[in-house]
Parts: structure tokens; sequence; C-alpha cells
């Protein structure tokens, strides 16, 4: 070999080293990215299109907020389930499309929570759709995190639509003399209600929910007061199949499947939201319905089955739509 193919060879190694070198630094520095993908989720129920739309978490405390338990109970649960003593807690809506109407359940939070909330109405553009084509929102309650996206920067959200809500909730949320007289800590409630509901009630787009009603085809409203003392869950059906939503039934999977008799503190009447949250797990595991959960992690829809007095959570199987 002579010296100069000796040398050619020796600079094509060292080059080639070289490169490899710059290409694996190249790859170990690219800066982190630290976003997630848009936050929808699509199943068919029967000929109805289901969206769930993530409104973004928020960190509860269960041992400090969950009641009818001990801090000592609910940290082994939260320990079982690999929960931390701050648990990140999904903010979650449903929007329906019938075919005919677009209907959305719960607005998420809006501005009123601070900045890890308040994306719902991004993904529901995100998912394909436009504020101004929803046609009805039905409310489960009126509680800050459910309603305070109906209204962006003083105007309403959704334009053209209607909304329902229960009348007991109305009632209490929006009255000015419970304002009055609430606790310093409660008022925020109130103030939250009034600001993201009054405008729809000035405007007329506001229809109070009586009892158990039929609000359109294959849509209704059951009352599972207790939580508020107006809170509904929503049934929808089509083509045999069912999807109940539950508002805020529940909270802490890790601890009120578990034990169902566990309440938290924003319950206004915790006996009577234990009892509709037993109801509601016997039903579903009986039925063998889907479910959907406004805190239950993204996208919150799934099964649940029994275990003797305690439940199971199913997560939903990611799948395309078809």
């Amino acid at each position: 070999m002579t010296q100069p193919t000796r040398w050619l060879r020796r600079g094509i190694a060292a080059m080639a080293g070289s490169l490899l070198l710059l290409s694996s630094a190249a790859y170990a520095g690219a800066p982190q990215v630290k976003t997630q993908a848009p936050g929808f989720y699509r199943v068919m129920l029967g000929d109805f299109e289901v969206t769930a739309l993530f409104d973004g978490t928020l960190d509860l405390e269960p041992k400090k907020l969950l009641t009818n338990t001990t801090q000592a109970q609910v940290g082994k649960l939260l320990d079982r389930s690999f929960e931390k003593d701050a648990v990140p807690t999904s903010v979650n809506g449903y929007l329906i499309n019938t075919g005919s109407k677009l209907v959305l359940v719960d607005t998420g939070a809006g501005g009123l929570f601070g900045p890890t909330l308040g994306n719902l109405q991004a993904n529901l553009k995100a998912a394909g759709y436009q504020p101004e084509q929803v046609d009805d929102v039905l409310v489960t309650h009126m509680h800050g995190d459910h309603v305070g996206g109906l209204v962006v920067d003083g105007k309403l959200a959704f334009p053209n639509a209607t909304i329902h809500a229960g009348k007991e909730d109305a009632d209490f949320w929006l009255s000015k003399a419970n304002l009055d007289k609430a606790s310093g800590e409660m008022k925020g409630f109130f103030q939250g209600a009034m600001a993201s509901l009054n405008p729809y009630v000035d405007a007329g787009k506001f229809k109070p929910i009586t009892g158990n009603t039929e609000l359109l085809p294959g849509i209704k409203a059951v009352a599972a007061h207790g939580h508020t003392p107006g809170h509904n869950v929503y049934v929808v059906e089509s083509k045999g199949q069912k999807l109940v939503l539950w508002g805020d039934l529940m909270h802490v999977a890790a601890v009120q499947f578990v034990q169902p008799q566990v309440t938290i503190s924003f319950d206004v009447d915790s006996k009577s939201a234990a009892v509709e949250r037993k109801k509601a797990y016997a039903d579903a595991a009986k039925g063998r319905y889907l479910v959907g959960s406004a805190h239950l992690p993204f996208p919150g829809l799934g099964h649940i089955r029994a275990e003797g007095k305690s439940y199971v959570w199913v997560p939903v199987d990611y799948q395309q739509v078809r």
C-alpha cells in the first residue's frame, strides 16, 4: 500500500469518527419540547360522535379534602395507586354530535382556576369544531371548573347555545342572598357561577332543568343531587349503546372506587352525594355501559366492575374512530 493511500484511509476514518461524535452531540443537545398532543379523544356511540375535551389538570390533595375517612386510610390507598399527596386531576368536558345537534357537557374552568386549566375551547377547535356551532350546553353543576368556560373576555363563549342546568343549582348559586351570607372561602364559588351564568340568563339563553328530563332526542338529564343542590348526570343513548356522564359524582379514583362512602369537602350535602355515587356505581357495573367522568384521567371514559363492596375502573382502549 502506498503512503498516499495510507494517509487517505486514515483521513477518511478520522473524518467518519468526527462526524459520529458530532451526530451524537447533536442528538444529545436537542431541546426538550415539553408539550402534549391536542387534548381531544373520540368514540362513536351508535350514530352519535362523542369527543372528550381536555381542559387541563389541577392538583388535589385528597388527605386534606376527602371526608368520611382518615388521612391514614387515604394515604394508604394513594400509595397503592402510585399517587403522591398531590394528585394531578383532570378536568374533562364532552362534546356530542347527534347528527342534528352539537351538544357540550360542561365547559371547563375558563380563566377561573389559573394557567393549568382553561384549554377546553382551544381543544374544541383542535377537534374540528367552532364554539359558534354548539347548539346546547348541558351543565352538570355550577362549580367554577364546570362553568368557567362559558364566558371568555366578558363575552358569551357559545353565543348560539342554550345553557341547561339544574333549577336547584340556579336557585342556590345565582342567589345574591346566598352570596352575601356565604363564608369567605365559599364566596368564590358563588361569584364564579354568577359571572359565568348570568350573561346567558340576561340574554334569555338559560333554561333550568327540573327533575329527570329528556332535553334532546337521545340525551336525558337525571337528577343526582348532593354534590350540589342541582347536580345532574346526563344519559346519552343511540342505537342501543349508552353513555352516562357523571359530572362530579366522584373525584379521586384511587380512593373512591375502593371506598365509595368517602366524600369530599366540596360536597354541599355529602350524605346525599355518597348515596348517589353508590347508586351510580352499582348501576354502571350492572348495566356494563360506558361512563364519562369529569375528574378521571383524560379522556375519563371507561367502564366499572364490582369487586365485593368496591369497584374497579376499566378505561377505554385507545382506538381510531371508524
